[in-house]
């Protein structure tokens, strides 16, 4: 066999095997018609569209509106190159070699089912922030789901603007297909690991315990301090050893506190804090402070119908006595003192064990001088006593008539 026999044998096998090779590939290829579903790997993606190849004699198109149930800004956004993905045929035009696809509808048709069971179950889903919208905030969940604002946190939020592309944990609050609607909240998810928080808290709570705490909020009342997941309320009276007015004298809100629990109330989630509790009392310093006989300057707190409770340190205060109000006689302490004076006062007695002080207002002062002695008889008697006196000095015993008849003439 010639050299030219053998090279038109071997193009002849080459051509042959060439054929078969398309036969083989026509025979792979693909075969499609509107509404198929198709998976395929995205080759390109360009700002308005994302090409995949599909198996298909030409590569299809996803337009940018066919990537998601939201808007995106471009296709990057929906897809990445490399990226598996499955497809509903939209549209297919072989004279123009023209694929158009959609991954919207299929991840539409699978999110329906998909939500429908998770809303039974309860299920928490995580969702991006696709868009911030007039009233909430439009996510992705393989279709266009709604948060309201309502719904988004456990409180009031002003301001959205920074919530495009965050990831919220939703549950499905409601749904309708017909309307292609589906609400989702926030709010449910946050409020009920509140609540689990809440108990695991409480559980671990005792009467008499201190912990540090964040005020939360402040009420003319009092101050709510968070503890670990829960409030608790300090009363106004629980704030300060000292009088407190308003709560803003002593705290604001964000502040870092040291509290004590008062009592415990689980069944009905109540807990009274103390701030005061956990600082020295100013009765401890008490009987470095003041000794008996000491005088010092003080205000009237209260007025009761036995006496006046004088400050006269923070905190401590001490009763002065009626008696001890006035040198004179006062049927009640309103005759002479108001709330808010100051006055000086004597320390009498001292009990810090019992926090009781006994004061004194009158024995800082000087007593009246006494009033002179009353007449027993007029002038006119004293001369005649002096008479008598004189008679009976010399031993005569006269009648009344007798011994003075001559002395009382002279006072007709």
């Amino acid at each position: 066999m010639s050299e030219e026999t053998n090279v038109e044998q071997n193009v002849q096998e080459e051509q042959n095997q060439q054929e078969v090779s398309q036969e083989e590939s026509m025979a792979n290829m693909s075969v499609l018609k509107k509404g198929d579903t198709v998976k395929g790997k995205i080759i390109k993606v360009d700002d308005d569209q994302a090409f995949v190849d599909v198996g298909y004699k030409y590569d299809g198109v996803i337009p940018v509106r066919e990537l998601s149930s939201v808007t995106l800004g471009n296709a990057g956004e929906g897809v990445q190159v490399g990226q598996e993905v499955e497809l509903k045929v939209l549209t297919i035009d072989d004279n123009k070699e023209k694929l158009v696809l959609s991954k919207r509808v299929v991840d539409s048709e699978k999110a329906w089912d998909q939500l429908q069971a998770d809303m039974e179950n309860k299920t928490i889903i995580e969702a991006a922030v696709a868009e911030v919208v007039k009233g909430g905030l439009v996510v992705d969940i393989g279709l266009r789901g709604f948060v309201p604002a309502s719904m988004v946190e456990r409180t009031f939020v002003e301001d959205f603007s920074d919530y495009k592309g965050r990831t919220l944990r939703l549950r499905v609050k409601e749904m309708d297909r017909e309307k292609n609607k589906v609400i989702l909240s926030q709010k449910d998810v946050l409020d009920e690991e509140f609540e689990a928080k809440k108990q695991e808290v409480l559980a671990q709570l005792s009467v008499g315990q201190e912990l540090d705490g964040t005020v939360q909020r402040l009420t003319p009342f009092g101050a709510f301090v968070d503890i670990g997941g829960i409030d608790g309320l300090v009363h106004i009276s629980e704030m300060a050893w000292h009088h407190v007015e308003t709560p803003s004298e002593v705290v604001k809100e964000g502040d870092q506190v040291k509290v004590q629990i008062l009592k415990l109330d689980p069944a009905n989630e109540r807990i009274s804090l103390s701030i005061k509790a956990t600082q020295p009392g100013p009765w401890q310093k008490v009987n470095d402070s003041f000794k008996i006989g000491d005088i010092v300057t003080g205000t009237v707190k209260r007025l009761a119908p036995f006496g006046a409770f004088v400050e006269v340190a923070p905190g401590v205060e001490g009763l002065v006595h009626i008696s001890q109000i006035a040198h004179r006689h006062i049927a009640t302490p309103f005759e002479v003192l108001k709330e808010g004076q100051e006055v000086k006062v004597k320390v009498l007695d001292v009990n810090a064990d019992e926090k009781r002080i006994s004061l004194s207002i009158k024995e800082t002062e000087e007593a009246p001088a006494a009033p002179a002695p009353k007449a027993d008889r007029p002038a006119r008697n004293q001369k005649e006593t002096a008479i008598a006196e004189e008679y009976q000095n010399q031993g005569l015993n006269l009648t009344l008539g007798e011994r003075f008849g001559d002395k009382l003439s002279k006072f007709k």
